[in-house]
């Protein structure tokens, strides 16, 4: 009794006591109590007897208590129930059922705590050849009187449950036990139908009680209906089973609504066949309760009515487009559903998936099939048009969200998800009535008069679907009337910025994705072109529908016609590029807008117009490199943190746009000569900025050196073969400024770039050997000499690697023979990388190690009658004598994963299986042999090289069997050392 007390101030401590170090004592020591074996005593005592009432009278709240008591048990169970001898468990499942029939009157989540320690209890049985039938017994002695009827039908709704919920934290019932206890419950379906039917006809005073007991047997038969209780029942017997009809008149009683519709529901998705049972009855759920739900604005009703219905259309989608009366007074009743003016959106969201199940399912139909596919199409065609008109009306926003003029255009949450679930439905909808009917809808026709105010709501919506549907008209072909979209663009494009805010900002915004979406029939009339991109220019200074028309000038901008190289149309788009200077947008959103307006300006046909609108897009880029390299304010500007800040800034941000230019001018081959390419008449401005930039301490800031470096390479990818005269000077910028600032990888990068671009001219192998070599000479790069060194600068490792493999790929075998001793170096610190934990280093190196391996192999092939001293094939085949071996040792250290720190010391001897020693060389040397040779066959087949067939062969396979099953057995056990 001491302890029961302990236990019971504990609990009321935990739950009511103002000093949260009191609450946290007493959770502490009722964690430690629950873990000691007389917990199972003390809460089967507090459950079983009344001791603790007379003990303990002021106690606030007995119930806590006993409610703590069955949470005790319950989890000692699920922990420790399958270690219970026979004796203790038959007493405890004695004592539970005591329990139930004690509290069968509540309070109800007590009653439902012990029915779930009952139902573990019975699952942890395993000594017990049939648990469902002994539980079954058992709960023969509960059922004498009303109160053990109560504690049974808690113990049959929870049963189900258990048995299903493969999440429990009981380990010891394995899935094939759960699913042999589902079966023998499901044999017990006839005796639990007919229990739930006595309790139906039981006569009760209260009519409190009566409700209750009617929501309990729907919980209990909503268990069992998930569990499949109706599956074995004749389809014949179903529609007059009398629990169906409880069922049905409960949907009549407030109190018991909601689970019978979660009854009906389950009904319809798991029992094939009960669906056309439920379609008869849709005049009853229609006429009798919707319509009169609607009447009386019951919101709880209408909604559970939408859900049901929904659910019967969707699971048999056949049925409805048998287009029965049934069928069509269910298709009228959630049109009615979806017109409901709610509040929100729930309602009407209900019905979507419903709706796209049905039209996914006509369009599916064969047309030469058992079902007229251009009958079905006609009856529903009319439905799915009105169903438009209810779908627009309640994706409608309200404009009172925006009277504020706050300039916050975020939508409400929840029409923000309805829209975003639409979009599917509205795709459908225009595929099954056709893009041009859909689209007639969607029109505005002919604007009122100027005394009469525009549905602007109305307006917004149908921009809002015709956007949604673009890509299915665009692909139909059938151009309509865009006079309305153009009329809509010239009348907002008058209004000031105050008349744009609050909600007609949001009709911009959507009128900006109308624009974007259909641009390419938009600007197929010369005369839309200007007042589109004053409307586009003006939209992207506004924040709230800048990203928008952004999107929607890129897409123009992709669609244009030759109009757009007017010269009235090249100034609107140069102002939107100087336009971009004050407004400091994120880079990504300043790449789409001078992508577009560069690849306008990129193809003007007359080269010296061409250059000289480029030239003045970037003449403030070029100005705020030209601050930068001031010698005269450079001190002044380092006086001044944050004027220097801003210098730097600036700088990045012209050499991010330069960049973007040149990535826009790569795309374009030249008209005339190369000497009047614009590439390289702005490389020849820009170069001596750059290099002044290179050459200065201004590189040791990140963001600059990333940009310059970026810049540069679209340069260099952008001019080609003109670019060759500045090549002794860019490959030592490069290299002199990453020996100098060792963090910034970037100089790597760019410099792979140079190397692809101009690998192949022998004549200037000495300067990529000399980037090479101080590239790897570089203390950083000497310093990785550990996997755990490769994850600590994995930028770098993964920079190297590629510049590597970039000079191996591409220089000509000259220049690669005149650098053993630099590609020995990188082998070696390419084998140290490629153990690494970071997995892109460790890619990285692998893929050089196997760009470094083929190569050689290739040009043995090649040569392998005649390997000269000094030319490449013999330095390779030097190299891989020396370094070969450590490259296998740690090619295997990388598959076992093994940390840095076990590499230290080596692997114990006790790591390989007994006689594996004297097996696993002679295993693995034949196959690598077997390997060996398919490749080289692969490589050689019938005197034509190839690349098809690697380690594809036996050979190949055999190999990379035997190596994934030793890293996957010695993985484990190097863990276990």
């Amino acid at each position: 009794m001491e302890l029961q007390i302990k236990v019971a101030q504990a609990v009321q401590v935990l739950n009511h006591d103002a000093q949260s170090c009191n609450r946290v004592a007493a959770n502490q020591w009722l964690v430690q109590f629950q873990q000691t074996g007389c917990a199972w005593e003390v809460a089967t005592s507090i459950l079983t007897t009344d001791h603790l009432h007379r003990h303990i009278p002021s106690l606030v709240s007995n119930s806590e208590v006993e409610f703590f008591a069955a949470q005790i048990l319950k989890r000692k169970i699920h922990s420790e129930g399958h270690y219970l001898q026979s004796g203790p468990k038959h007493a405890l499942l004695n004592a539970l059922l005591l329990a139930a029939k004690r509290f069968s009157a509540g309070p109800p989540q007590l009653l439902t705590q012990i029915c779930l320690a009952l139902a573990a209890l019975i699952l942890s049985s395993v000594d017990d050849k049939k648990p469902i039938e002994q539980l079954f017994y058992s709960l023969q002695t509960l059922q004498n009187d009303d109160d053990g009827n109560v504690a049974v039908l808690e113990m049959l709704t929870v049963l189900p449950e258990e048995v299903a919920d493969t999440r429990s934290t009981d380990s010891s019932i394995s899935l094939f036990q759960r699913s042999q206890y589902g079966q023998e419950l499901l044999s017990r379906t006839p005796m639990v139908l007919e229990f739930l039917l006595e309790q139906t006809l039981k006569k009760y005073n209260g009519i409190v009680q009566l409700h209750e007991r009617d929501r309990k047997i729907l919980r209990c038969l909503l268990s069992w209906v998930r569990a499949g209780c109706f599956s074995d029942i004749s389809q014949d017997s179903l529609p007059t089973h009398p629990l169906l009809n409880f069922v049905f008149n409960s949907l009549q009683v407030s109190s018991s609504f909601d689970l019978a519709i979660e009854v009906l529901i389950e009904l319809a998705s798991r029992h094939e066949g009960l669906q056309q049972i439920l379609l008869y009855r849709i005049h009853f759920l229609k006429d009798v309760l919707l319509l009169s739900a609607i009447n009386n604005g019951d919101e709880k009703v209408i909604s559970g009515l939408a859900c049901l219905m929904s659910e019967i259309g969707q699971a048999a989608p056949s049925l409805i487009v048998e287009a029965s009366v049934e069928a069509l007074a269910l298709a009228d009743g959630l049109l009615r559903c979806v017109g409901y003016p709610s509040e929100d959106w729930e309602i009407a969201d209900s019905t979507l998936q419903f709706w796209s199940s049905l039209a996914s399912y006509i369009l599916g139909l064969d047309a030469s099939g058992a079902v007229d596919k251009k009958h079905v199409e006609a009856i529903f065609s009319s439905i799915f048009l009105t169903l438009v008109d209810a779908l627009l009306l309640r994706a409608q926003v309200d404009e009172a969200t925006f009277n504020d003029r706050s300039g916050v255009l975020e939508l409400p949450d929840g029409l923000v998800h309805f829209r975003m679930n639409l979009v599917e439905l509205m795709v459908d909808m225009c595929q099954l009535v056709r893009p041009p009917r859909f689209v007639q809808k969607l029109l505005f026709g002919a604007w009122p008069p100027a005394n009469v105010p525009i549905p602007w709501k109305e307006v917004e919506t149908k921009l809002f679907a015709l956007n949604v549907v673009s890509e299915v008209v665009l692909l139909e072909g059938q151009m309509f009337d865009i006079s309305s979209i153009m009329q809509l663009v010239t009348m907002l494009s008058t209004w000031s910025v105050d008349d744009l805010s609050g909600f007609m900002g949001v009709v911009r915004r959507s009128l900006t994705d109308v624009v974007g979406s259909y641009s390419k029939w938009i600007s197929a009339s010369p005369a839309n072109s200007r007042p589109l991109l004053l409307f586009l220019a003006a939209g992207i200074s506004e924040n709230h529908c800048s990203t928008a028309c952004m999107s929607a000038l890129r897409r123009f901008c992709e669609e244009s016609s030759p109009v757009i190289y007017e010269p009235a149309n090249l100034e609107i788009l140069l102002w939107v590029g100087e336009a971009l200077e004050k407004r400091h947008l994120p880079l990504d959103d300043e790449e789409e807008v001078i992508s577009a307006i560069s690849s306008i300006l990129g193809s003007v046909p007359n080269e010296e117009l061409k250059y000289n609108l480029l030239a003045r897009l970037l003449s403030s880029s070029y100005d705020a490199l030209r601050k930068l390299i001031n010698e005269d304010g450079e001190h002044s500007y380092r006086q001044n943190p944050a004027t220097y800040t801003q210098l730097l800034n600036g700088a990045a941000r012209g050499l991010h746009r330069i960049g973007i230019v040149f990535a826009q001018l790569a795309m374009s081959k030249p008209n005339g000569p190369a000497t009047d390419d614009p590439s390289i008449r702005l490389l020849r401005v820009f170069w001596p900025m750059l290099e002044k930039i290179f050459r200065s301490e201004y590189m040791e800031n990140s963001n600059l050196s990333a940009a310059a470096c970026r810049a540069l390479s679209l340069a260099i990818q952008s001019s080609g073969q003109q670019f060759l005269v500045l090549l002794p000077s860019v490959l030592d910028c490069l290299s002199t400024n990453f020996l100098a600032f060792q963090n910034h990888e970037c100089y790597i990068r760019t410099a792979s770039i140079v190397i692809e671009e101009f690998s192949h001219m022998e004549e200037y192998g000495h300067l990529f050997i000399r980037t090479f070599e101080r590239f790897t000479q570089a203390a950083s790069v000497m310093g990785l000499n550990s996997s755990y060194i490769c994850d600590q600068e994995p930028d770098l490792v993964e920079a190297y690697a590629n510049f590597a493999s970039m000079f191996v790929r591409s220089c000509p075998k000259q220049v690669l023979a005149a650098s053993g001793s630099l590609l020995e170096i990188s082998f070696q610190k390419a084998a140290i990388c490629c153990t690494a934990m970071h997995r892109g280093s460790a890619l990285a190196a692998i893929s050089y190690l196997s760009c470094f391996l083929e190569v050689t192999l290739d040009v043995m092939l090649e040569s392998i009658n005649s390997v000269l001293e000094g030319s490449y094939c013999c330095i390779a085949i030097q190299l891989i004598a020396r370094r070969g071996e450590g490259l296998v040792s740690n090619i295997v250290y990388a598959l076992l994963g093994v940390s840095a720190m076990s590499r230290v010391h080596g692997l114990p001897v006790e790591y390989l299986k007994p006689g594996q020693d004297d097996t696993l060389v002679p295993v693995w040397l034949d196959a690598l042999a077997g390997a060996a040779a398919d490749y080289l066959d692969s490589k050689s087949s019938k005197g034509v090289k190839n690349n098809y067939g690697h380690m594809q062969g036996k050979g190949g396979r055999v190999l990379k069997r035997i190596i994934r099953e030793f890293a996957d057995s010695h993985r484990c056990a190097l863990t276990q050392i």
